[in-house]
């Protein structure tokens, strides 16, 4: 598992500001890069953009900005609905 998360240095240790699917006392391997080093954008969902770029490489075609705008408009459904049951999932 590749996972990059964002931490603070208090005390001599490394405090990870979201919960990790580690198993206690499991050894990984830490890559220390400071915020002016990193570019800021841990808070995206790097796996989901990459499933994102191998599905529209796979595709027949990509529809434009007007069709999906289209399409959305159709939808009569809660997102945030959605949303939030798609976060209950994660935890």
């Amino acid at each position: 598992m590749t996972k990059q998360v964002e931490a603070i240095y208090e005390n001599g240790v490394l405090r990870p500001l979201e919960p990790l699917p580690l198993a206690e006392r499991e050894r990984v391997t830490v890559t220390i890069g400071t915020g002016a080093d990193q570019p800021r954008h841990s808070h995206l969902d790097v796996e989901f953009i990459e499933r994102a770029k191998r599905e529209l490489a796979s595709a027949d075609s990509i529809p434009t900005l007007e069709e999906v705008r289209q399409m959305l408009s159709k939808d009569k459904s809660s997102w945030a609905d959605y949303i939030i049951a798609e976060r209950e999932d994660r935890l």
